[in-house]
């Protein structure tokens, strides 16, 4: 699963006009990286919810901001087996 959410950030990161030719799982997604302002993350984070089923609150954009790729496609796969046990649905 977190492969697959890795494999998406990049392809939103892409049609977001970001360049991703030299982002690794250790590429931060705030200044120190990918330099990603608050409305892309809020973008990102939109992407995320409509495709993976989950939610992040408003306040959580500064912590996300403060993680590597990897930090944050593991805690998208988190989110999304809470969610899926929650609902019974399969992984």
């Amino acid at each position: 699963m977190q492969e697959r959410i890795h494999e998406f950030v990049l392809a939103a990161l892409t049609e977001m006009q970001y360049d991703v030719s030299e982002v690794t799982g250790e590429t931060d997604l705030g200044p120190a990286g990918l330099d990603l302002e608050s409305l892309a993350l809020a973008d990102l984070s939109v992407q995320i919810e409509d495709a993976f089923g989950v939610t992040f609150d408003l306040d959580e954009m500064e912590t996300t901001a403060l993680m590597t790729l990897d930090q944050f496609t593991a805690d998208v796969a988190r989110r999304v087996a809470a969610a899926q046990a929650v609902s019974g649905s399969p992984a």
